[in-house]
């Protein structure tokens, strides 16, 4: 296992990660990329635990979404299976897991503050943590050639990857309007969501 995770792993985090995954009893597989989430944690009905990482992520990110998913796991043993997934009991157990990886030894010194800022309060998604997943994305080894909605000038048309059509309105206090073309509606994107310019 040491062997696969070096390929998606800093080499200073695969050690204790090998550690948490034994700990916990989990299967992890890693899987061909989703475009609508890193990572999933699954109890199978028997009994067993699974949790399946994107292949495509970066080093940085994919160590993320794995302590994300095994939070998930070790909150719902812990504390029973009708707490909410993202709730305090999942915070509190992914913030302690997370705290000896926050280190310069595992993450770039540019993560550094974004991590620690991030943790005090994580998210259900590193993902609506604009300047932290702006930064991870630094790392990408294959960069897209999308733009972040904030990037684009208001009025533009885009595309997102299910292939619905907007078009970019104004800035609410830290997302942005855009209205669906094909239906009128209205709805608020993360500044860093990756979307498909077609026109300005």
């Amino acid at each position: 296992m040491d062997d696969i995770l070096k390929k998606y792993l800093p080499e200073s985090a695969i050690a204790p990660c090998l550690d948490l995954i034994q700990y916990s009893g989990v299967h992890l597989k890693i899987v061909n990329d989703r475009v609508t989430r890193h990572g999933d944690y699954q109890k199978l009905p028997n009994g067993k635990h699974k949790i399946t990482v994107n292949a495509s992520l970066n080093k940085y990110r994919f160590l993320i979404t794995l302590i994300h998913e095994i939070a998930h796991l070790i909150a719902f043993e812990k504390f029973g299976r009708n707490i909410k997934p993202h709730g305090v009991e999942w915070k509190r157990t992914f913030q302690h897991l997370m705290l000896p990886f926050i280190r310069p030894e595992v993450f770039p010194p540019q993560l550094l503050p974004l991590l620690a800022r991030h943790f005090r309060n994580p998210k259900a998604s590193s993902s609506t943590d604009a300047r932290l997943s702006i930064a991870l994305k630094h790392f990408d080894t294959q960069q897209s050639e999308n733009s972040y909605v904030f990037e684009i000038p208001t009025g533009s048309i885009f595309r997102l990857y299910n292939g619905k059509i907007f078009k970019k309105g104004n800035k609410r206090v830290k997302r942005y309007e855009c209205i669906e073309m094909s239906t009128g509606n209205m709805y608020l994107f993360q500044p860093n969501a990756e979307v498909e310019l077609i026109k300005t």
